[in-house]
């Protein structure tokens, strides 16, 4: 295979491979979540369950989001490395991004199990609870720390700028970790949404992966970062009068 044909395999095997391994975990898990309850606090019964279950969703949920920086970070691996070197330091790479995203998971944990103890605990102020947490996740997305995270997920080349200083056996990993981190930075509240609303509901993890997925790729994707910000809001005042509106908030917590 000539250079050039090389490199315009890189970007179409990259996104091949990360939409692959998406679309494996949601498979895994639509099987998970068999059988559970979609609202708030009935993702696992201990942290370890959660946070394999969690693993999966953020793989489903992110791995197209990342799409893009791998494929533009195997383009700049191409003339350091073979296929196989190339192959393995890009995985390095997601594994350290799924890894801040599962650091995460230990706040997501603690707040699904105080969900769904409140919900059985004080049902009449579960909606008061839900209400704010949506608001915050809306409030959020209009804030600086959202767009300086979110310029970051959507301008590779800063990132690849600051990369070029790491060296080391983890480089690639620590590269997926600061990429991670300011993602992160960028779509927690979108993910504490879930936990308002059910971790496990997927219609809402899907929705959710969907808007992460055009904020970060889509040229108008700060705009409807903004307008999904407002959305919330709007969203979160109707909460505390129509409750329903948030699936599960009566649901039984965390054993």
């Amino acid at each position: 295979m000539s250079t050039s044909s090389a490199r315009r395999a890189i970007a179409p095997a990259a996104w091949a491979g990360l939409l692959g391994a998406a679309g494996l975990a949601w498979v895994l898990t639509v099987r998970s979540s068999s059988g559970m309850s979609a609202g708030p606090g009935t993702m696992g019964r201990d942290l370890w369950e959660f946070l394999a279950l969690w693993g999966l969703m953020m793989a489903a949920m992110m791995l197209p989001a990342v799409a893009p920086v791998v494929s533009l970070y195997l383009r700049t691996l191409r003339a350091r490395s073979n296929g196989w070197t190339r192959g393995f330091r890009s995985a390095s790479l997601v594994v350290g991004y799924l890894l801040a995203w599962q650091a995460f998971g230990l706040a997501a944990f603690a707040a699904a199990w105080a969900g769904g103890e409140l919900a059985v605990r004080a049902p009449h102020v579960a909606p008061w609870i839900g209400a704010v947490v949506l608001a915050a996740a809306g409030l959020y997305q209009v804030t600086p720390l959202k767009d300086r995270c979110l310029r970051h997920c959507r301008s590779p080349l800063g990132f690849l700028v600051h990369f070029g200083g790491y060296s080391g056996r983890w480089r690639d990993l620590r590269v997926g970790l600061y990429h991670g981190g300011f993602c992160v930075g960028c779509c927690w509240g979108l993910m504490i949404v879930l936990v308002a609303v059910g971790v496990m509901n997927l219609a809402w993890m899907a929705g959710v992966a969907a808007a992460v997925f055009l904020e970060k790729t889509w040229r108008h994707g700060k705009a409807l970062s903004v307008l999904i910000g407002l959305g919330l809001i709007v969203y979160a005042c109707f909460v505390p009068w129509y409750p329903d509106l948030v699936p599960g908030l009566h649901m039984a917590p965390m054993s």
